[in-house]
């Protein structure tokens, strides 16, 4: 269809709906297209709520939204974008709904996929924004007297130039608790009090990242005999969802931000890595093989998904 001709069709859409509070009205066009569309949905979140979670009361708005439905009494402002694709698609993320429609699709159209899906809509914004809300709880204000989980426990920044170990950037020593808290550790940086937060981030991330190297060989060593297999080289990552890999060379991968959860919960991972090089699946025989040193791996493993890491 001619690009004029679809604007000029829009427009009257547009006009002749009912107002921004209201649902468009679900009306089926005078002539399909050749290819009926089908939502091709992608999704950026794990479910965590159910449909009966839901308020009613709330609104959400993409930044960039240009077109807005109610979707089970909720007001849901959404970015529409025109492409060159044979279906409707639907994203959620932090920013809100994103929808990509083909250019001949009508208004119509895309708001009757919409409200079809409007249950699953609803529940995936609100589960985006308290998974944002989550996480924004857990980024770290990087000034002097910042706290962050480290091996389980609680670690605290301190800027302290006047220490002789600004060869190595930090140390770490004991610390009292805070009133009514549990015992800290501080973690002392080699830098003056005026230091921006970029740069007290990257010496604490490079202390924490000597640290893993060092705490993660101890334990592929700990672990590789026991599974009679042998280790190659180790190297460190930084993927979000990620916590190692293993090849079949023997290299192994392991995502430095373990290091802030507890050390049993290090070892599982670290020993699920190394069954890895006896059995390159997750079949049974790998579950077997990971449980014949690790019997309580089910419960560990668990343990990597509470929300301790926080976000850098």
């Amino acid at each position: 269809m001619h690009p004029l001709l679809r604007y000029t069709l829009d427009l009257f859409e547009s006009l002749g709906s009912a107002p921004p509070a209201q649902a468009a009205p679900v009306v089926p066009p005078a002539r399909a297209p050749r290819r009926a569309a089908k939502p091709d949905v992608s999704q950026s979140i794990t479910p965590s709520a159910s449909a009966a979670d839901v308020s009613i009361d709330a609104g959400f708005t993409h930044p960039q939204a240009t077109r807005s439905l109610r979707l089970q009494g909720v007001q849901v402002a959404f970015s529409l974008v025109r492409a060159r694709r044979r279906s409707i698609g639907m994203r959620i993320g932090p920013d809100g709904l994103s929808v990509r429609a083909p250019r001949w699709t009508s208004l119509l159209e895309i708001d009757q996929v919409l409200l079809a899906r409007a249950q699953w809509i609803v529940r995936k914004l609100h589960e985006s924004r308290e998974q944002h809300a989550h996480l924004q709880q857990t980024r770290i204000d990087w000034c002097d007297g910042a706290v962050f989980p480290y091996l389980g426990g609680l670690l605290r920044l301190r800027l302290d130039p006047s220490h002789g170990f600004s060869a190595v950037g930090a140390a770490l020593v004991e610390a009292q608790g805070m009133q009514d808290g549990p015992l800290l550790r501080e973690l002392r940086i080699a830098l003056p009090a005026e230091a921006s937060a970029a740069q007290i981030r990257d010496a604490t991330q490079a202390w924490l990242m000597r640290q893993a190297k060092a705490l993660f060989e101890e334990r592929l060593n700990h672990f590789a005999p026991q599974l009679q297999v042998r280790w190659t080289r180790l190297s460190l990552s930084n993927a979000d969802k990620r916590w190692g890999s293993a090849k079949s060379d023997g290299s192994i991968r392991l995502n430095w931000r373990l290091m802030h959860f507890e050390l049993p919960v290090i070892d599982y991972v670290v020993a699920h890595e190394l069954s890895h090089l006896r059995v390159m699946s997750h079949s049974p025989h790998f579950w077997q093989t990971v449980g014949s040193v690790m019997p309580d791996y089910p419960q560990r493993r668990e343990k990597l998904k509470d929300p301790t890491a926080p976000l850098w």
